[in-house]
């Protein structure tokens, strides 16, 4: 029986236990209860007295000991107590008969201090205690006491209200008792650690402190309470509420997830899939995404503002197994009807919260069956449906449900839910706008780009290109094989510094006059001076020199390398401006660098250019790239240098396979740079496939170049030819005669199409004019240009060379080359 039972004994025939000093002995004279009145009375706490016998109260001056159970129900007695400091104190006592909760007796004592009793030695007044008691009792925190056996001695008016149950119906309980296992066993393994340690436990439980409640999140502290000898008698509980805390924590931690992982790649589709794998379970149990349809075709999003919308599902996710609450798959069309939330908020821009039951809701299920079915099976309660905006255009919209989670969504869900669209929208806009600018600068680059290799003789080729994978973009990377003059052939490869649109376009300007100056038959070393002159110009015209702050602009700054080969003397001659330099491999299969002197990247200016010229075995492999093969994250420069040599010296049974092996071993999945290659098997023309003739500086000469051209084309079997040929002959070699220098020679070469070319001694380059009506000179070139497929002047450290290419029988549609320009 506990103090409050045995305080309403009596009917009021004594003082309120709880500003009296009282206490409770039961049947064999062991104190099972102490009130605080008694603490001020006699000093002793009641952790030192419960539990001990009541004997041990009496002073030192009794005469006989206190003998309750000869009282008929009631006692009254002045014996001496003995106070805590040794004295004896005098106090009026009456006893009052009782049974406790097992039917066993029990007596209440109520003590009141006689007139000549000594001071009470208490540090505060009755009233001060009683105000303290109440304080505890009304205190709205959770607070519980409990003893050594872990049974509840006191609760706050708190804890009363948190567990559901009056302070009598949880005295003398264990936690375990009350509530469910899982909390009860972890809150009673703290306190029996604080009685073992001494020392606080801090944790936090998770449930329901009572069936009807809802689940919440408790802070537990738990604490020591000593006696004057330090002794831990007993434990103060303390539990506070912080499911509020704990669910903003939760928000807080699924909006970092949010920010950190979503927006990860620059793709759309996996854009959306992040937002739906991180929401759901953690805020709803369904989750769609669907996209304006125009996006993904990457046309500028506007919704209609009449009829049923169609939205591209681009992801879903489910807390179930298969997302079976879907009515379409992944990548088809869902039309949701005009009077639907989703296209409500499509339209207006606005998110919005609805119980199932809701009107909006319901027209939507009764104008849409199938989803109806979904609903009703799935028991869906719940559903958010917000719009994803990003920089002021709906990109699309996403629709949160539950039915699993037993609770709706509130307003705090609806504006977390906005938070998370909100991010979200941002990330695939960028996708959006990283995917149309990747494409447009992919389809730019591909129109740039060498579609068919012109046929030639000097160099069977493959090649690749493949565009980077990464954020920024695609580069300026590039490579071309030019025809020239006298059968042979120029290489490049160039790489223009920077990612995006105006790599691109700045890639496809040096290309084109990459061209323009190979048309001019310049020496290597002469182009790069002339194309470095260029950059350096377009970046001046462009004010891109230098930004505001003196830092160069890299996208109007390249890397070039230029190659020629000749098939006739198999002699090459190559320049670079900055670049790698490329790669040879003979016959025998020894693979090595052509050392070239890296002269500076084109648009620093000012700085000279130098030409390494060698000669190839018939059959060389020569392999230029852009530094894109060679630097990746994988390995350094020099590893990459070494690799690439290591894969072109392994053998391959065709150029394109060998082109297929160095992307597929050198290069990472995901490649963050662009890169081009060009591999070069040289081939050589033999002496029956050229013919020289020295002619003097005479015209009778001319007749007897016509002779021989005709007959070395007969025996070429170049008879349909032959008149074509001949007045081009007459043409060139008496212009040499005429206007030229001697020594004058003549030479043929027989390949893809027939080259005639008339060298003199003389600079002065010929120029073609119109001839007037009686003018008897000034029609020849004109006739070469109409009758050859192409003509020109190669100018020579010792004078100049007049070509002139006519198209044989023979001649085939398109070079011998194979390339692929991929993006894997």
């Amino acid at each position: 029986m506990n103090m409050e039972n045995a305080g309403s004994l009596g009917n009021g025939r004594f003082p309120d236990p709880v500003t009296a000093a009282t206490a409770v002995v039961n049947a064999r004279g062991i104190v099972t209860a102490w009130s605080t009145g008694a603490q001020e009375l006699l000093g002793y706490p009641a952790e030192d007295i419960v539990g001990r016998p009541a004997s041990g109260l009496l002073g030192r001056n009794a005469d006989v000991p206190v003998d309750l159970s000869s009282a008929d129900g009631e006692w009254r007695g002045t014996p001496p107590l003995r106070h805590q400091d040794g004295h004896d104190a005098e106090a009026e006592l009456r006893a009052y008969a009782s049974l406790d909760r097992d039917g066993s007796t029990q007596w209440l004592i109520v003590a009141t201090p006689s007139q000549q009793s000594p001071p009470r030695p208490a540090s505060l007044p009755y009233e001060a205690e009683a105000t303290a008691e109440e304080a505890f009792a009304q205190c709205h925190l959770p607070v519980m006491i409990y003893d050594a056996e872990l049974r509840a001695l006191r609760g706050s008016a708190g804890a009363v209200r948190a567990l559901g149950l009056s302070e009598r119906e949880v005295r003398g309980r264990r936690v375990t008792d009350i509530l469910p296992p899982h909390i009860g066993t972890k809150v009673e393994a703290g306190m029996r650690r604080v009685f073992e340690t001494g020392k606080p436990e801090r944790f936090e439980v998770r449930g329901r402190p009572r069936p009807e409640a809802h689940g919440r999140h408790w802070a537990v502290t738990v604490s020591p309470v000593r006696n004057p000898a330090g002794e831990i008698r007993h434990v103060q509980l303390i539990a506070l509420d912080v499911t509020e805390r704990h669910r903003a924590r939760e928000r807080l931690a699924l909006l970092n997830d949010i920010s950190a992982q979503v927006g990860s790649t620059l793709d759309v589709i996996r854009t959306a899939q992040e937002m739906a794998d991180i929401a759901v379970g953690r805020l709803a149990d369904f989750v769609s995404i669907d996209l304006l349809d125009s996006l993904l075709r990457g046309v500028e999003p506007r919704p209609s503002g009449e009829g049923s919308i169609g939205l591209c599902r681009v992801a879903q996710q489910s807390v179930l197994p298969g997302v079976p609450e879907s009515v379409v798959q992944t990548g088809n069309v869902d039309y949701y009807p005009e009077s639907s939330p989703p296209v409500r908020c499509l339209i207006t821009g606005e998110s919005s919260l609805h119980r199932t039951l809701d009107e909006a809701v319901g027209s939507w299920q009764a104008a849409d069956p199938e989803r109806a079915e979904k609903v009703r099976s799935f028991g869906m309660h719940s559903v958010v449906v917000v719009p994803l905006r990003a920089r002021g255009i709906t990109l699309g919209v996403a629709v949160l449900v539950r039915h699993r989670h037993r609770h709706p969504f509130d307003d705090d869900d609806l504006l977390l839910a906005e938070e998370i669209a909100a991010r979200t929208a941002v990330a695939v806009d960028n996708a959006r706008r990283f995917t149309r600018e990747r494409t447009t600068a992919l389809a730019l680059q591909h129109s740039l780009l060498p579609q068919r290799v012109a046929a030639q003789d000097a160099v069977e080729v493959a090649h690749r290109y493949l565009p980077a994978r990464s954020q920024a973009g695609l580069g300026g990377d590039w490579f071309d094989v030019i025809p020239l003059s006298g059968a042979r052939v120029a290489l490049v490869v160039g790489d223009v510094v920077g990612h995006g649109l105006r790599a691109s376009a700045t890639m496809g300007r040096l290309r084109t006059a990459v061209r323009t100056l190979a048309d001019v038959d310049l020496p290597p070393e002469e182009l790069l001076v002339h194309l470095d002159d260029l950059v350096t110009r377009l970046r001046t015209e462009e004010g891109t020199a230098s930004d505001p702050g003196g830092d160069m602009v890299t996208d109007l700054i390249a890397t070039c390398l230029y190659l020629v080969y000749d098939p006739i003397s198999r002699r090459c001659r190559a320049a670079s401006a900055g670049h790698p330099p490329p790669v040879c491999v003979t016959p025998d299969g020894t693979a090595e660098f052509i050392e070239l002197s890296a002269g500076p990247p084109l648009g620093m200016g000012g700085l000279p250019f130098e030409a390494v010229e060698r000669e190839l075995p018939r059959g060389s492999l020569l392999a230029l790239y852009t530094d894109g093969l060679i630097e990746v994250p994988e390995h350094d420069l020099d590893q990459g240098m070494a690799l690439l040599l290591q894969r072109l010296e392994q053998p391959a049974h065709s150029l394109d396979a060998a082109c297929d092996d160095l992307i597929q071993t050198m290069l990472p999945a995901q490649p963050s740079d662009d890169v081009a290659l060009l591999l070069a098997r040289t081939q050589s023309l033999d002496s029956g496939q050229v013919a020289t003739w020295d002619l003097p500086s005479d015209p009778v000469a001319v007749a007897d170049a016509r002779s021989e051209v005709s007959q070395r084309l007969s025996d070429w079997g170049l008879d349909e030819i032959t008149f074509t040929t001949e007045l081009i002959v007459s043409e060139l070699v008496t212009n040499a005669i005429r206007y030229g220098a001697p020594p004058v020679q003549l030479r043929l070469i027989r390949g893809t199409a027939l080259i005639c070319e008339v060298s003199d001694s003389s600079s002065t380059a010929p120029h073609m004019r119109r001839a007037r009506m009686f003018d008897e000179g000034g029609r020849g070139l004109m006739m070469v240009a109409q009758l050859a497929e192409r003509w020109g002047t190669r100018h020579l450290p010792g004078g100049k060379t007049i070509w002139a290419e006519i198209t044989t029988p023979n001649e085939p549609t398109q070079g011998r080359s194979a390339g692929q320009v991929t993006d894997r």
